[in-house]
């Protein structure tokens, strides 16, 4: 992954710490007032990163699913939008 790497560990933390509606408070306020109580390690577009993912692992956790597979499809959709990213450039040129 790019300069934008997914960082599992993080995630799995912030997943493990925080409800989705935490996360989602957390991730309105570092848009709102540039800080946050969740997540603080990086310029802004990386907490915001980081807290959206985070967020959506731990939607699936809390419809059932574990957090090892939520982590797993978390990626998958990460390199699905990737490729289309790439295979749309690719056209391009």
């Amino acid at each position: 992954m790019a300069k934008d790497d997914l960082h599992i560990e993080e995630i799995r933390e912030l997943a493990k710490s925080f409800m989705a509606e935490e996360i989602e408070r957390c991730i309105d306020e570092q848009i709102r007032k540039g800080e946050n109580i969740c997540f603080t390690d990086g310029p802004s577009e990386h907490i915001i990163n980081e807290l959206s993912r985070a967020e959506f692992v731990k939607g699936l956790v809390e419809k059932g699913a574990s957090l090892t597979d939520a982590l797993r499809e978390l990626a998958r959709r990460i390199r699905q939008v990737q490729k289309g990213v790439e295979e749309e450039k690719d056209k391009r040129q």
